[in-house]
């Protein structure tokens, strides 16, 4: 474990992409795609997860890396207006552009043009006060800064990063797996490394708890509290709330169960961060 953070203060390490939604269908090789209804919003992996663990009342300190160009600009004022504490390492050059297309039953489909802007150690950042948050959630692609990250209370990691884990030697207390995706499988990992837990998610139908020195646990999912319209960032806006568990002394299952809430109302609005709560 790591330091003795406060009472329900939570960070998040990672990036921020310019994303514009729109509806349609991808087209076929070489034929063209009429998309329909763009939105704008700051998005990625470190944008959403901020902004659901601000939706459930967290102090939330960002820490990620911003481009000098009006996207970046935008992004900054949107992120902020959410009662979120950004502190952005400066990169040259336009913010991360990403385009997401909505097919007509909610499922997306992500290009990411260009490298992400992440934060970095060497980046400077006031990386000391991770050692005073309750919970921090790694979305990022350094593992020096996910070394900084372990001195928070708790550490959630995303399965995306199980590189970085093998190359910074940390352990996290939870790792978020899917179980769609073969490359999120952390059975690879060195013993010394293996997580607490492993929440191995599976949509609407819930996922899977497996905890060390425990049987695995079955959780359900989360009934959406409306429609659901996209699957855009539910992954992140679930690890953000079991972050946001655990920062509250939640027990790991209800901290998964809150986690799960807010994933399924994640499906329920166009975007990833949501409308303004």
């Amino acid at each position: 474990m790591g330091g003795s953070g406060p009472h329900g203060a939570v960070a998040v390490v990672g990036h921020v992409e310019w994303v514009t939604h729109v509806l349609g269908t991808l087209p076929a090789r070489g034929h063209i795609a009429d998309l329909v209804d763009p939105l704008e919003e700051p998005a990625g992996g470190g944008g959403v997860a901020a902004c659901a663990a601000a939706r459930l009342g967290a102090t939330v300190t960002l820490f990620t890396a911003l481009g000098h160009d009006a996207a970046a600009q935008r992004a900054r004022r949107q992120i902020h207006d959410r009662g979120i504490e950004l502190l952005a390492a400066a990169r040259a050059g336009a913010q991360t552009p990403v385009l997401s297309i909505t097919a007509p039953d909610g499922e997306r489909t992500i290009m990411v043009v260009g490298p992400r802007m992440q934060p970095t150690a060497a980046d400077p950042l006031p990386w000391e006060r991770l050692a005073r948050m309750g919970a921090a959630y790694y979305a990022g692609e350094d593992p020096g800064s996910l070394q900084l990250a372990r001195n928070a209370r708790y550490l959630v990691v995303t399965a995306r990063r199980l590189d970085d884990l093998r190359a910074a030697g940390v352990r996290a207390d939870v790792l978020v797996a899917s179980a769609s995706d073969p490359a999120e499988d952390p059975s690879g990992l060195p013993e010394a490394l293996a997580p607490g837990a492993v929440i191995v998610t599976d949509g609407g139908r819930g996922g899977t708890i497996f905890e060390h020195g425990r049987a695995p646990r079955a959780y359900a999912a989360a009934e959406p509290p409306g429609p659901v319209v996209d699957s855009y960032g539910c992954g992140d806006s679930f690890a953000a709330g079991i972050a946001v568990g655990l920062a509250r002394a939640l027990s790991l299952d209800d901290a998964v169960a809150l986690g799960a809430t807010i994933g399924a109302a994640c499906t329920t609005w166009r975007g990833g961060i949501g409308p303004r709560p």
